[in-house]
């Protein structure tokens, strides 16, 4: 499976305000899937988000992470929570030296739990 930094961001009930990570993800071999922070995500078509939680039905917006810094919606507002294990990497993309603490918070993102509990979950959306 393939992993790649992103920027997740939850839309639904929040606009462009929401809840926003940086971290690892994680995709399926079919790329329609995502796994972050204990969580799986289909991929979906939308202007407002482009992923769904499968549990949930909450909407996401998921990208990569900009060479700018400037992964939130001109619109949004709110710090971006990254994941301490990733720090490094993202300094490295956008050439930073150290991260603005006024747009960041660093925090610890869980491990995805196992993958075929998300299966299951999904075929029985699909029955």
């Amino acid at each position: 499976m393939t992993t790649r930094l992103m920027y997740i961001e939850l839309k639904s009930g929040y606009s462009d305000n929401g809840p926003a990570w940086i971290g690892l993800v994680t995709f399926s071999r079919t790329m329609r899937t995502i796994y972050f922070n204990n969580k799986a995500f289909g991929k979906k078509r939308g202007i407002g988000s482009n992923f769904y939680d499968i549990e949930t039905g909450n909407e996401y917006w998921v990208s990569g992470v900009k060479k700018n810094g400037e992964d939130r919606h001109w619109a949004g507002n709110g710090k971006i929570l990254i994941d301490k294990k990733v720090i490094d990497d993202y300094l490295k993309i956008t050439g930073d030296e150290r991260l603005d603490k006024s747009k960041f918070e660093i925090t610890e993102i869980k491990e995805t739990r196992d993958k075929k509990d998300f299966v299951e979950i999904e075929n029985q959306i699909y029955e």
